[in-house]
């Protein structure tokens, strides 16, 4: 798997960390981010979807 280094303003991070752990939806970040870009992909499929830029192949 890839890895990737990005810069996350303090305040995104702090509302993650809120779902991560043992109380939390996500056992760690990575888990958090990897299911936060998803469902971004799936909403942006949904919208390209919707707008007829979706090719059928996909």
């Amino acid at each position: 798997m890839p890895k990737i280094s990005v810069e996350v303003p303090a305040e995104l991070l702090n509302d993650l960390d809120d779902h991560v752990g043992e109380d939390g939806k996500f056992v760690n970040r990575s888990e958090a981010i990897r299911a936060s870009i998803r469902k971004t992909l799936d909403v942006l499929d949904d919208i390209d979807e919707r707008q007829g830029r979706l090719d059928d192949e996909q």
